[in-house]
């Protein structure tokens, strides 16, 4: 059998790892409830004789951003054009081949919350697995912050990639990349309190506005990256077709090679 690794968190209720307007709510209907919904599909059945022990459906009713849990973010979601003025394409035309390919993950573990990787870092990443990174990869990069899912402190955790480490990878026709912290930027309010201090707006977002010059995606809130070999693992990141959206989530697989 082949081995698979979820690297995907669940999208559940009172979570604190998000701001609160955007943790999701999922309402649950038991089967119980669902046995009253049936009537209105079946307004002849005596539930409790009809079903079986007087029993239906179990229905959930989910409201959630498309940020929420493991998603990708389409270019849209960073600024309406790309590739030097062309309209930014979102999630629903994301084309499939860039959410399928040899996977890579990068040990960023090393770097405390809130550094600033750059391209240096990131070639020398790579150099320290012996990998030149080639078109199609799907470069993982493993910050640690999962570790912290489910408590306020995952806002503020993890490295976060820069403007000229992200051009590095699209340089290199690298499309989709992902993280396992809340943001592929730094954590967003480290980098308010460096512009207030700075006023230095070129800071801001840096990583997700590298998109305007080069279209990209990436994922976010990944989990179990420490899971996986450096290479030897296909990535499987294929969003839910949302149209028009900026995002959509995903479920992330690893397929390890044999």
């Amino acid at each position: 059998m082949p081995t698979l690794i979820d690297c995907s968190i669940a999208i559940e209720n009172d979570i604190p790892s998000d701001p609160p307007m955007m943790i999701p709510r999922v309402q649950y209907l038991g089967h119980e409830s669902g046995a009253e919904q049936m009537k209105l599909f079946f307004p002849d059945i005596d539930t409790k004789k009809d079903l079986p022990g007087g029993k239906g459906w179990a229905v959930e009713f989910v409201s959630l951003s498309t940020h929420s849990g493991t998603h990708l973010d389409a270019p849209w979601h960073y600024y309406p054009t790309m590739d030097g003025g062309k309209r930014a394409i979102t999630i629903d035309e994301v084309p499939l081949r860039w959410c399928m390919g040899r996977g890579v993950r990068l040990d960023f573990r090393h770097f405390p919350d809130g550094y600033l990787v750059t391209a240096k870092d990131m070639e020398e990443a790579f150099v320290r697995i012996g990998y030149t990174v080639t078109e199609g990869d799907i470069v993982l990069v493993n910050t640690g912050a999962d570790k912290f899912w489910g408590k306020p402190d995952y806002l503020v955790k993890g490295c976060g990639m820069g403007r000229e480490a992200t051009l590095w990878l699209c340089d290199r026709r690298v499309r989709v990349v992902g993280t396992d912290a809340w943001s592929w930027d730094r954590p967003l309010p480290l980098i308010a309190n460096e512009f207030k201090q700075s006023g230095n707006s070129s800071i801001i977002w840096e990583g997700h506005f590298a998109g305007i010059e080069k279209g990209y995606c990436h994922m976010e809130k990944l989990t179990n990256l420490d899971l996986l070999p450096a290479v030897g693992f296909t990535f499987f990141c294929f969003p839910v077709k949302i149209k028009g959206a900026s995002a959509g989530w995903i479920r992330a697989v690893a397929l390890l090679d044999d």
